[in-house]
């Protein structure tokens, strides 16, 4: 009798183990567009760091990165059974903070004199200017923004991968285990791939060593290409965080996200394209509008102390 309840006992848990990787998978599959934006957010968040201080950046965010999701996946399965409405007010404040972070990137590239506090981001490229200036205080504010911004990214992945395993019918075991595996291995593929691709050029400088005419012509072209994909990466992160932003801040509002679809349905067969294009216009307006609101009242604050 013992001995078929524990064979009972471990065929539950093949099932189990089973029913896991078949959902981690589907989950993995709809939060793919989400992880292409991740991707290009953390490439570009090491975008004027020093070449030799590239990896200890990303290693710094990567472990960021996996204490986010040691908070946020206990946190959305608790709030996901004692207050579900809850999940949908938290990420549409995590895409507000994405499309400002956005616009504020955007003006600090184009209209840098419309930011009250763009004297921060002068010293920061004088430091980087200077060999005799420590880059740590830099460096940690740089690591602090980014690991911010992947907090939002990691909660909109975690969510999406909870919804779908809640439409698979999982229990909250399942659940857990779901989040659990996904988070490990997205924060190891993305910030892997992060390092790899910062250090392109290492690479192409190691080719053009060797006495093989080949290598060296791959190396000429790694040497190339690692700035214009880095410079393409950046441009990416930040048109990603008005997709994201944007695209979160239009489901969270349902009158909102059926007008947009309507709006796309009348595309044809570019529904999908005019979608994400509207999400990223929203972004765009709702995080000039922020920027516009932060920037008034840190003026506000700078007239009433004088």
């Amino acid at each position: 009798m013992a001995g078929a309840s524990l064979l009972t006992l471990l065929d539950d848990i093949s099932l189990i183990k089973a029913d896991v990787a078949v959902m981690t998978t589907v989950a993995a599959k709809k939060t793919a567009g989400v992880l292409g934006e991740d991707l290009a957010l953390n490439a570009e968040q090491v975008t004027g760091v020093k070449p030799n201080r590239e990896i200890p950046v990303i290693w710094a965010v990567a472990k960021g990165s996996f204490l986010n999701k040691l908070i946020l996946v206990p946190a959305a399965l608790l709030i996901s059974y004692f207050l579900p409405p809850l999940v949908t007010i938290l990420l549409m404040c995590g895409g507000l903070f994405l499309c400002y972070e956005g616009a504020e990137k955007v003006i600090h590239k184009f209209w840098p004199h419309l930011l009250e506090h763009d004297e921060e981001h002068e010293a920061h490229k004088a430091a980087n200017m200077d060999e005799d200036i420590d880059l740590v205080a830099f460096e940690k504010q740089k690591v602090k923004g980014a690991i911010r911004t992947d907090f939002i990214l990691s909660a909109e992945i975690i969510v999406i991968a909870l919804g779908s395993a809640t439409a698979s019918g999982a229990t909250l075991t399942e659940k857990a285990l779901v989040l659990s595996i996904l988070a490990i291995v997205i924060t190891i593929g993305i910030y892997g791939l992060v390092a790899g691709i910062v250090k392109l050029d290492d690479l192409g400088l190691h080719l053009k060593k060797q006495s093989s005419e080949a290598k060296q012509k791959f190396g000429d072209f790694l040497l190339a290409f690692a700035p214009k994909l880095m410079k393409f990466l950046s441009i990416a992160g930040t048109a990603a965080m008005f997709l994201v932003g944007g695209g979160i801040l239009v489901h969270g509002i349902s009158p909102v996200h059926h007008f947009v679809e309507d709006l796309a349905h009348l595309a044809g067969i570019f529904d999908g394209l005019t979608n994400t294009l509207i999400n990223g216009l929203v972004g765009v307006i709702v995080g000039v509008i922020l920027v516009a609101i932060v920037s008034g009242i840190g003026k506000l604050r700078g007239d009433a102390a004088h």
